[in-house]
């Protein structure tokens, strides 16, 4: 068997929202008011203006982190560990309450479909006290995968 070669493909924009589309898993990289960073495990989506948009609670750090400093990464990953992955770095920002109810019918729709009863999911979505970082992409890096190094002989 011979060995998997790493990968770096360099994307344009619509070429990043294709592969991030069909994508739900990744790292969350916010800053901490010391500016380390802060990484959170999140299910996400990509709403109908290409933002990545994650479901969340204003209490997390992750929420807070991104309120104060809006400069974000996310590692998107694919479902399989091994499976192509990309950084992307943009700008965040946290919708809350009221106004936040729509956008997460939005999240539900790009990440599930359709929900069997809308009006219940809106009414758990203010029950909850649910929140919504959206993050508009900037800049990314090349679309890679593991492996070993390639090498010319």
């Amino acid at each position: 068997m011979s060995p998997s070669m790493a990968t770096n493909t360099r994307v344009t924009a619509d070429e990043l929202l294709e592969f991030l589309r069909p994508r739900h898993r990744a790292i969350l990289l916010t800053r901490r008011s010391d500016g380390s960073p802060q990484a959170s495990p999140v299910t996400c989506g990509v709403d109908g203006r290409g933002r990545i948009v994650v479901s969340t609670y204003p209490e997390r750090a992750k929420t807070r982190n991104a309120a104060r400093d809006p400069r974000v990464s996310v590692l998107m990953l694919s479902d399989e560990f091994d499976g192509p992955w990309v950084q992307v770095d943009g700008s965040a920002e946290v919708i809350e309450g009221e106004e936040a109810v729509e956008p997460l019918v939005e999240y539900f729709r790009v990440i599930s479909g359709e929900h069997p009863d809308w009006d219940e999911y809106r009414s758990a979505m203010r029950k909850q006290g649910k929140a919504l970082v959206r993050i508009t992409p900037e800049h990314w890096g090349p679309v890679a995968t593991g492996g070993f190094p390639p090498r010319s002989s």
